[in-house]
């Protein structure tokens, strides 16, 4: 599936895209041709509290480069004024909102803004560690989805996207990170619930190991692995996802984006599909794609969890 020009006129939202997975994100939908809102709080190239390069100008650059429209929006994903005038902008600007993806984090900047790194047991994390995690992360993507909903009942199939992990049914440290991914993916299920009835999906994504300018920052402890996904792979999957007319078949269910990728026959930048990283993290084989009405159509097999 080639989902260059597959969203042109829809109009889409992604939280945290100043680098990492939100970036590969955002240059996804725009390769797709879609209109991207871009958020994040760092707006000068080297003044991040991460110390990682990229800017929201950099990102809505490369969306309008992709071929799609890209417009920087700076906010911290944590005020929920600056969450409430940027839906409202939407709407005078749009009248309505078709994509929705949740990626804002916080707590990864630990690995990379030059402080000591503990990686022992919970009770030696810092509490700020829980904060970053739930209200930069969970509670930005519950305070997000709530003030764009309205304006996503107006799309004619719209869909929510919020970032999630294995760490959500399986032990990943620091405990922070497990408790929020789980709630992540139950946020997904749950809001799924109501939006239904509406044509609106909800569902949560779980990204294999992505090639983020963190994750190259530390490539050395990553020797072993070979398994990589680039961040546009993330969003070329997501813009896969938002084209796709039946996605209502899918709400409600955390799913693999290597899985899902193959399902829609969407590869990475140097066209190999990375594969599903389910049973080395789970011990549990990749599933049939089984979809809730029963109909599993042409697209094969998707992840139903993470």
């Amino acid at each position: 599936m080639d989902t260059r020009g597959a969203l042109t006129g829809r109009i889409a939202l992604v939280t945290g895209a100043t680098r990492g997975v939100g970036r590969g994100i955002a240059r996804g939908l725009g390769e797709a041709g879609a209109t991207v809102y871009v958020t994040g709080r760092t707006t000068v190239e080297g003044t991040s509290r991460s110390r990682l390069p990229g800017t929201i100008h950099a990102t809505a650059e490369q969306v309008t480069e992709l071929g799609g429209t890209g417009i920087a929006v700076p906010l911290d994903a944590g005020d929920d004024a600056a969450l409430e005038a940027l839906v409202a902008r939407i709407e005078r600007e749009q009248g309505r909102l078709d994509v929705l993806v949740n990626s804002a984090w916080g707590g990864y900047e630990r690995f990379t803004d030059g402080s000591e790194f503990n990686p022992g047991p919970f009770w030696e994390q810092p509490l700020s560690l829980w904060d970053s995690m739930h209200r930069v992360g969970l509670r930005a993507h519950y305070v997000t989805s709530s003030l764009a909903a309205p304006l996503l009942l107006r799309s004619d199939h719209g869909l929510v996207v919020s970032l999630s992990s294995f760490a959500a049914t399986v032990f990943v440290p620091p405990v922070a990170y497990g408790v929020a991914h789980a709630a992540i993916d139950r946020l997904a299920k749950d809001m799924a619930e109501e939006l239904r009835p509406h044509g609106v999906a909800s569902v949560a994504l779980y990204p294999g190991l992505v090639l983020t300018e963190g994750v190259l920052r530390n490539i050395e402890f990553f020797q072993d692995e070979t398994n990589f996904e680039t961040p546009l792979f993330v969003g070329r999957t997501v813009a896969a996802l938002a084209a796709d007319p039946r996605i209502l078949r899918l709400t409600g269910r955390p799913l693999v984006a290597a899985e899902v990728a193959a399902a829609y026959g969407i590869t990475d930048e140097n066209g190999v599909l990375p594969a599903s990283n389910r049973e080395k993290i789970t011990g549990v084989p990749v599933p049939p794609f089984e979809p809730d009405d029963g109909d599993a159509g042409e697209e094969g097999q998707a992840g139903e969890g993470r």
